[in-house]
């Protein structure tokens, strides 16, 4: 599966990274602590948080994050998309919630990040 797939599917709003949307995702992480994703997610996941801010970005430039889901309807500011065009990190947003987003992408055959 790829990012463009997710974006497509769940109707998500893409806020930067449009130029990498063929990215392979190899499964999924939901945390809202930069700490726990550092810890558990793994390169080429897509990322479900409420955080918007750059430190978001640094994590998934570290990472190596297929995308990153902003839920709930949480828009990062002008400075974090400009951020995020930079490191070529996707961000994307939905108006839903965590769980709802989460379930979506289950039920798409997104694996959890073990």
């Amino acid at each position: 599966m790829i990012v463009r797939t997710i974006v497509q599917a769940l109707d998500l709003q893409i806020v930067a990274g449009h130029a990498a949307l063929e990215r392979p995702i190899t499964g999924g992480y939901c945390a809202d602590l930069l700490s726990c994703v550092m810890a558990r997610a793994k390169a080429n996941n897509v990322w479900i948080t409420l955080q918007a801010h750059p430190n978001v970005l640094a994590v998934a430039v570290l990472l190596e994050l297929a995308a990153v889901i902003v839920t709930e309807g949480i828009q990062p500011d002008a400075t974090t998309c400009q951020k995020a065009q930079a490191e070529e990190v996707i961000v994307l947003s939905s108006p839903h919630t965590t769980y709802a987003v989460v379930a979506r992408l289950a039920a798409l055959g997104v694996a959890a990040s073990e």
